[in-house]
């Protein structure tokens, strides 16, 4: 925010690609300690209130990754340290191990990245969705360590947490008429004058790999192209 509380938008043309180190120390640190922040594009929000589809992207730092969130890490019970994970219509589910993530000069870890998927409904038997979050912890210099989520002696600093959320693509499948054509052993033959009938083209479709089409030698092309001839008349006076 500017001095007047105002989220900064960035220009036309420029995007928000912070690694995770930059995440950690120059945005996220800085938060929980309450320092002024580089630029002021990351919102604070509650994100137990909202569905990621439902996130307030046009005020997030978006990218053409994702969008970026602070959030109050909110615990499940009054005893204890575990996080409370429910949003909107379901909750975030933690996935694999925690990545630690260490400075580029000295190699010390200074944060940890969670890994999350949203299921909607109830845990456990919520549907599992697209929709992912990268959770950033910051660490304390003199750790070297990452804590344990049911330690309760050790613990990450301060509430805040950094949320990248983003829903993950889909690999594509080619199409059936793409993929029908690669099992092909030979080149189709195509009415371009639609003056034939499919059964004259799966005629023609029946000849030899060796055609006009796919594999000429020399001196081959008139023999071929008049076979090729051949079956379209000999069609042609069926139909008569």
């Amino acid at each position: 925010m500017d001095k007047a509380g105002v989220l900064v938008r960035l220009p036309p043309g420029f995007r928000f690609h912070p690694t995770d180190e930059e995440l950690v120390m120059q945005y996220l640190r800085r938060k929980v300690f309450s320092y002024p922040l580089p630029v002021s594009i990351i919102p604070d929000i509650h994100l137990s209130r909202f569905d990621p589809w439902d996130l307030p992207v046009a005020a997030s730092a978006a990218s053409d990754k994702g969008s970026y969130f602070f959030n109050l890490r909110s615990t499940k019970y009054r005893i204890g340290n575990r996080t409370n994970r429910g949003a909107g219509s379901g909750y975030w589910k933690v996935t694999g191990g925690d990545k630690p993530i260490k400075a580029s000069a000295d190699r010390r870890i200074v944060g940890v990245k969670k890994f999350l998927v949203f299921y909607r409904g109830k845990s456990p038997h919520g549907v599992r969705t697209d929709w992912v979050m990268h959770e950033y912890y910051y660490l304390p210099a003199t750790s070297g360590h990452i804590p344990s989520q049911g330690n309760s002696n050790t613990s990450y600093i301060g509430d805040w947490v950094l949320c990248h959320v983003f829903q993950k693509k889909r690999a594509h499948r080619r199409g059936s008429v793409v993929e029908s054509s690669d099992t092909q052993t030979g080149a189709r033959f195509i009415d371009f004058m639609g003056t034939m009938n499919s059964n004259d083209i799966n005629t023609i479709d029946s000849l030899p790999d060796s055609s006009c089409v796919t594999q000429l030698s020399a001196g081959d092309d008139e023999a071929c192209c008049s076979s090729v001839s051949s079956h379209i008349r000999s069609s042609e006076q069926r139909r008569v």
